[in-house]
């Protein structure tokens, strides 16, 4: 599995190219500002992009879908309980703000348990509630993508709509069974 960090957008979230080697067929993590250098990070990487996945609703995440999908022809992916988070007002005005286009609608909603196919690899879908009723992690072959479930160092804001510290609480004790060797991919440093 390939895997690419870079540090993005005005809010400096981690967004993350993860591809198959063998086949070049990648997706890209949380596209939240620099689109054009993600994209060409990923052509750099010999990867076309299948998809866009977002790890939950919040603009400061999803303010770049729009300019990747368009350029990329990508399909946007989101867990169905964040689906309309992402095309709700007040993330569209927060998208404007940040000088982008707001989110599409996803073309694909996930749920706990599913797995997203990249070429001959991928990565399960962990629905960790808590940030946002729709928050998840993305694990494969020993990486774990954790949007703002898990920061560098600290864990998701609870204060936000849709937050709750015992259900995140939950969520951190489901991500505590992964093998102890589990590389974590931070969504914010």
């Amino acid at each position: 599995m390939l895997v690419e960090q870079m540090l993005v957008g005005p809010m400096a979230v981690f967004s993350y190219i993860v591809g198959c080697e063998k086949e070049k067929e990648g997706l890209i993590i949380d596209p939240a500002g620099n689109e054009n250098k993600i994209i060409s990070k990923a052509a750099d990487m010999g990867l076309r992009i299948k998809y866009v996945v977002n790890t939950h609703g919040h603009a400061d995440h999803t303010c770049g879908n729009r300019a990747v999908l368009s350029k990329t022809g990508a399909e946007l992916v989101v867990h169905q309980e964040d689906a309309n988070e992402i095309i709700r007002g007040l993330n569209r005005a927060f998208s404007m703000v940040m000088g982008k286009r707001p989110s599409p609608k996803p073309h694909m909603l996930v749920n706990d348990g599913d797995f997203i196919g990249i070429g001959a690899t991928g990565l399960k879908v962990i629905h960790t509630p808590g940030h946002t009723p729709g928050s998840i992690c993305l694990y494969g072959e020993g990486n774990l993508f954790t949007g703002d479930t898990l920061f560098v160092g600290a864990v998701g804001r609870t204060d936000l709509k849709g937050g709750s510290v015992d259900i995140l609480l939950g969520s951190l004790r489901k991500l505590l069974t992964l093998p102890p060797e589990t590389r974590v991919w931070a969504g914010h440093n």
